[in-house]
């Protein structure tokens, strides 16, 4: 089901994409009520929602996991691997779903649960838009401690040979991200200047083929870094 809106200058284009029409509804009514994001469209599945991001672009994706037809995984998997892809923020009940960091590794931006206060919500919305993540570190350390995975070890062998590919400085800026620093907080603890961070941080992801910065702490964990720090 599709709800447009007019396009205004500077705004921020939302698609919500969940299985229960109440969840829609309720997310469409709080988001209206800021004066810089629209709803473009609503979608009760992942193969509603493809179509939809191809003809409205929108800047973020609201994404149910559980959803029948193509569940919000498959869904954002596919959306990342698009040129220009809207960035995607997974909507769940649990913050301990394997599914929501199987779909972090996919390259969504973040993770929200359902029952996240509104203005928290909108807020995400706008950071998200931003290029920023809606998780700290320390939440992905949790999700991740707390999913079983027989392949840690080699997970973490094929981690550290991917981080080989970096020098030592972009190294650093990495298991800084990691951390949750800003870029302001990463160039004053390294003695950088913010737009020497985004070089770094941009040299970063076009190195290991990452998404954004979410992807890099992911990373940085697997690989054990932050246990060393």
């Amino acid at each position: 089901m599709a709800v447009m809106t007019t396009p205004e200058p500077g705004s921020i284009g939302v698609l919500i994409v969940d299985d229960d029409p109440l969840v829609r509804a309720g997310l469409a009514m709080m988001l209206r009520g800021a004066p810089d994001i629209r709803v473009v469209a609503e979608a009760g599945n992942g193969t509603e929602a493809l179509p939809l991001v191809a003809r409205h672009a929108p800047d973020v994706v609201l994404m149910d996991i559980r959803m029948p037809v193509m569940d919000g995984l498959a869904a954002t998997e596919a959306l990342r691997a698009r040129r220009g892809a809207p960035e995607v923020v997974v909507l769940t009940t649990f913050d301990a779903d394997e599914h929501v960091l199987r779909a972090l590794r996919a390259g969504a931006a973040g993770f929200l649960l359902k029952d996240t206060p509104p203005d928290e919500i909108v807020a995400s919305v706008r950071r998200v838009a931003q290029g920023q993540p809606v998780l700290s570190p320390a939440v992905t350390r949790r999700l991740i401690a707390r999913v079983a995975d027989s392949g840690a070890d080699r997970r973490r062998d094929r981690a550290r040979e991917r981080l080989a590919l970096l020098n030592d400085r972009e190294r650093e800026v990495a298991v800084t991200v990691a951390q949750g620093r800003s870029n302001a907080e990463i160039g004053s603890v390294l003695h950088l200047s913010v737009p020497t961070v985004k070089t770094h941080v941009s040299a970063i992801l076009a190195k290991l083929d990452l998404n954004n910065r979410v992807q890099i702490a992911l990373l940085v964990h697997d690989a054990g870094l932050l246990d060393e720090e």
